[in-house]
């Protein structure tokens, strides 16, 4: 099983219990931050899989927090959570933030749990993807080598759709 670690921002430290407590049972290190100033150094301390803020404040709004981290971090799923209800906040943070996903106060702590299950896994999947990429790009590579080396060898023993046929 992989381990994510996880950074939730909040100046509230009620807030930052109740998302640690939803979010304890699956299993992630949790790191907390109650300012975008604390979150940042934490960012760069640590390697965060997703990030959960808050959109007010002191000493900086949660939107220009996902920005800069979209920026220094781009990485890092970002997901919003407010107590604001104004949807400009919500198209800012979608539009400048790069966002996952939305949450207003008081949140649903299964459908939270759902979304950064979700988002946890398809970084996972886009990491693996990644991985098999470079695997299938190093064969090219030495099938190229071994075809320069030895002209013709990996033609031989081919049908037209590219498989080999093995003579027995």
């Amino acid at each position: 099983m992989e381990h994510f670690n996880i950074l939730l921002v909040d100046d509230s430290e009620e807030i930052l219990k109740s998302l640690r407590r939803a979010l304890k049972p699956e299993g992630y290190k949790i790191h907390t931050a109650t300012s975008a100033k604390d979150a940042l150094t934490t960012l760069s301390r640590e390697t965060i899989d997703l990030m959960i803020t808050d959109e007010s404040m002191p000493g900086g709004s949660g939107t220009e927090l996902l920005k800069s981290v979209r920026e220094l971090f781009p990485d890092v799923i970002r997901i919003m959570l407010t107590g604001l209800k104004d949807l400009e906040i919500a198209k800012k943070a979608i539009n400048n933030g790069e966002i996952y996903r939305f949450f207003n106060k008081p949140w649903d702590d299964f459908e939270l749990l759902i979304s950064v299950r979700n988002a946890l896994r398809s970084k996972s999947l886009e990491k693996e993807n990644a991985h098999l990429k470079s695997v299938c790009q190093q064969q090219q590579e030495l099938l190229q080598q071994i075809e320069d080396e030895h002209p013709g060898i990996t033609k031989k023993n081919m049908s037209d759709d590219g498989a080999y046929i093995l003579d027995v």
